[in-house]
């Protein structure tokens, strides 16, 4: 098929990739990668990875300031956090270029898989009425939303900054944003309630996404295919408005069980490809 045809296809394929990336606070990009590796199989993981990174930053863009507008986004941990992954995020982008295609498959499904299986067998997750005291040794963050929900609740910034530092790695090396390894990390490290970690997370990612494709441009990755991210970004702007939306219908332990069937589906996907 003409590549010109495919153009009205990503327009939509980025609403669904907004909706959904938004909804779960991860960005879209474990969705965008996978069809980005089906739709050229013969492009360096970099350049994909690359596309993908650019996708996400305008779908995160685009969230956080529907989630801005909703008041929960925790701006001052979520800078932090952002700030720590920089550094990570430029190691993941350098990392790209040093792997085949099939070893980045395997990597790539054997990290989505991992993240399901936590997600399905940890006991509880966070309850959304608990309330959480400041304590010595503890960051307490305390906001009211828009809807006039307040959440108090209390973490180990340190711990916060070594775990961001390392999704910063992950998630620049297999473009998909971070958020897939942030929101979880954030609800049971961290006792963040999960709507507040999803829209964080978003904010975040833009942040990270950004420092990703930057690396990307000066490194001469992202020297093509230009049409294809504007195309892929004009649809999941709008997606991302409507998976922000969205989110006030879902309680958190639905968004956390909709994000492991999704991480365990195309996870598996990507292991068949690498090991076939």
């Amino acid at each position: 098929m003409p590549e010109f045809l495919l153009y009205p296809c990503f327009v939509l394929l980025g609403l669904a990739v907004g909706a959904l990336g938004t909804l779960l606070g991860l960005g879209g990009g474990f969705i965008l990668m996978p069809v980005l590796l089906i739709l050229y199989p013969h492009e360096p993981s970099a350049y994909l990875t690359a596309t993908s990174l650019a996708v996400v930053f305008c779908n995160a863009v685009s969230g956080a300031a529907a989630y801005t507008r909703q008041k929960r986004i925790d701006f001052r941990s979520g800078l932090i956090f952002a700030c720590a992954a920089i550094p990570g995020t430029i190691i993941g982008a350098l990392g790209t270029d040093l792997v085949s295609r099939t070893a980045f498959n395997a990597v790539f499904g054997a990290a989505l898989v991992a993240g399901a299986v936590f997600l399905i067998f940890k006991p509880h997750g966070r309850k959304e009425a608990q309330i959480d005291l400041p304590a010595p040794g503890l960051t307490t963050r305390s906001f009211t939303d828009s809807e006039g929900q307040a959440h108090t609740y209390s973490f180990r910034l340190r711990t916060g900054v070594i775990i961001s530092l390392g999704v910063g790695v992950l998630s620049s090396f297999l473009g998909i944003g971070g958020g897939i390894i942030h929101v979880p990390a954030m609800v049971y490290l961290l006792n963040f309630p999960v709507h507040i970690a999803t829209a964080t997370s978003i904010f975040m990612l833009a942040i990270m996404s950004l420092s990703g494709v930057t690396t990307h441009i000066v490194n001469g990755t992202l020297d093509h295919g230009w049409l294809t991210i504007i195309c892929l970004a004009a649809g999941v702007i709008g997606g991302a408005q409507l998976g922000a939306r969205l989110s006030k219908r879902l309680k958190g332990r639905g968004i956390l069980l909709v994000l492991a069937t999704v991480l365990i589906f195309v996870g598996l996907r990507f292991l068949y490809t690498a090991f076939k």
